[in-house]
């Protein structure tokens, strides 16, 4: 894997670590254009994991072609964060663990209406692993300064 940019890759790991805010992905749709869909994730031995439904879009379109972008940044200034080339995989038997996962790691309460809802469909979730090839960091928080 290549690591670019002012990070070194203990940082970047801290980042992924701490950071919640959806992971963005770009496939390639059906007809040839990108497609954009922000996912819950979290990092796991060097893969970054999502879930979605079975029938999502993203899903048919990383099945016929695996090849994906990801960006993870902060949402506001002072800009920083993480995105990169990947390769994605599918795993249906661990939809519901990693859906799991993803609900202790982004909702404080997981006996949450929310966390309910999303367990009660659980049967039905894909778990997307994404192999990162390069990982991109940036940091603009010297830069910017007060600018936030």
């Amino acid at each position: 894997m290549r690591i670019k940019g002012p990070w070194r890759r203990d940082q970047i790991e801290r980042f992924l670590g701490e950071a919640r805010v959806p992971l963005r992905l770009a496939c390639n749709g059906r007809l040839g254009h990108p497609v954009l869909v922000s996912l819950w994730f979290v990092e796991l031995a060097g893969q970054l994991w999502c879930a979605t439904q079975r029938t999502a879009h993203v899903v048919s379109h990383l099945e016929r072609d695996p090849r994906c972008a990801f960006e993870i940044a902060e949402e506001k200034a002072p800009y920083h964060g993480v995105r990169g080339q990947a390769l994605a995989t599918l795993h249906e038997d661990r939809g519901e663990s990693v859906l799991r996962a993803l609900i202790d790691r982004y909702l404080e309460d997981p006996q949450c209406e929310l966390a309910r809802w999303l367990l009660a469909r659980a049967e039905n979730e894909t778990a997307i692993a994404i192999e990162p090839r390069t990982l991109v960091s940036w940091d603009y928080r010297e830069r910017m300064g007060n600018a936030a």
